[in-house]
């Protein structure tokens, strides 16, 4: 039989632990320069992630990646100008941010140069390839002349599309559609590099990270049309042939890419979602920059902080409140036993300490490194993600107390 505890301010709970996290949190700077803090932040988020043997620079690379697009004046991070492009073969410590946009491809020749300077993009979306007979007739060939003329026409049309791409300016053409080995050849012997079969996506985050405009037709390309980069590269990765192009230090420097490398597609997976993470978790912080520390420190704090606040209660609902902290408690209890430490006597002791020392940072100390200090073992977590846990996990089983009866497939 259920006794329900009747008039219990069940918002009265989750408020008193929120008020005693807001106390006891810490605030960081968010410097662009000195991103030490953000760091350690990200670091605690991907420890129990499979890409922790690359903890150092994954870290980095999600602080960084979301600096680069952040804007820190409305505190706002927007994820759609970061691309998270993974790829099986070679290291996970290829992993890289790159400032500008990934291309899966390579340059159409392979006697093109690997690696342009300052270049002027042309990005277009038509066809490299002489005018075909719309209807369905066929044209016949029946003499050597005709087929040199026919020749000499294609060639005359390639060299009308190539004069037409460099009169523009443009020192590198990127294509949305193929082109035959006759206009590849051409481009070579103009020194025209060249990127073929590029996406619809990926031509409109080319054109977005260059400043420059989509054309669709040769004759409507001019020289404000063309994007502009500093570099664009090819890349080669990993024990596989494949290769990348790279556009980088380009006009707007807003879009950036995570570049995640990888042995198999399932580590490749949950690296994206481990990276994904924390990304959020620094953009909680440049959102709000309050931090409380992990290691059950800040559930500890709360539960001292709830069970106080039960002792001024005269009424009933001081039961309540005591619940409320033996179930906080839960959290380092759970922790100390995945450890193999003694649970209820490391909660006890950690409690007794974090009331005598007035240290809100003590939590357990799992990797045995000798203090239970989290600030000094640098588990952090942001103050946004440990008011909601409290909230939606209490707004759960208010849920939950609100079914009567519970119907399993067993019983129907």
């Amino acid at each position: 039989e259920m006794t329900s505890v009747t008039g219990v301010q069940t918002c009265a709970l989750p408020i008193c632990a929120i008020k005693n996290l807001e106390k006891i949190a810490d605030s960081y700077t968010i410097d662009p320069k000195n991103t030490d803090n953000l760091v350690r932040t990200a670091k605690t988020t991907l420890g129990s992630k499979i890409i922790n043997k690359c903890h150092d620079q994954m870290a980095q690379i999600a602080v960084d990646a979301v600096l680069a697009v952040a804007d820190l004046e409305k505190k706002d991070v927007n994820f759609e100008l970061i691309k998270v492009e993974a790829k099986v073969g070679g290291a996970m410590e290829d992993s890289m941010l790159v400032k500008g946009v990934i291309v899966d491809k390579d340059f159409s020749h392979p006697q093109m140069p690997k690696e342009l300077k300052n270049v002027k993009c042309a990005i277009l979306t038509c066809p490299f390839e002489p005018p075909k007979p719309k209807t369905k007739h066929k044209l016949d060939v029946t003499n050597v002349e005709d087929y040199k003329k026919l020749r000499e026409y294609e060639k005359e049309c390639f060299e009308t599309m190539v004069k037409q791409v460099k009169d523009a300016g443009a020192t590198l053409a990127i294509c949305q559609w193929g082109f035959d080995d006759e206009a590849n050849h051409l481009l070579l012997q103009n020194e025209l590099p060249a990127v073929r079969w590029v996406g619809g996506p990926e031509i409109e985050l080319i054109a977005i990270a260059t400043g420059g405009r989509i054309v669709p037709r040769f004759q409507e390309l001019s020289a404000d049309k063309l994007g502009t980069a500093g570099l664009v590269r090819e890349l080669n990765f990993g024990t596989t042939k494949e290769k990348m192009l790279v556009i980088e230090e380009c006009a707007n420097s807003k879009a950036v890419t995570i570049f995640l490398s990888g042995g198999t597609k399932m580590i490749i997976e949950e690296a994206k979602r481990s990276m994904h993470d924390a990304l959020c978790v620094v953009r909680n912080l440049v959102r709000d920059n309050r931090v409380v520390y992990g290691g059950g420190a800040a559930e500890i704090s709360c539960a001292l902080a709830v069970g106080k606040e039960a002792d001024n209660i005269k009424t009933i609902e001081q039961y309540a409140f005591r619940a409320f902290a033996d179930a906080l408690e839960s959290v380092p209890l759970a922790l100390a036993e995945n450890c193999g430490l003694d649970p209820i006597n490391t909660l006890t002791d950690i409690k007794a300490r974090q009331v005598a020392e007035n240290n809100p940072a003590l939590g357990v100390n799992c990797m045995e490194l000798g203090t239970c200090d989290m600030k000094e073992q640098s588990v952090i977590e942001t103050l946004h993600s440990k008011k909601s846990q409290i909230q939606l996990a209490t707004q759960l089983v208010k849920m939950i107390l609100k079914i009567d009866d519970i119907r399993t497939p067993s019983n129907m």
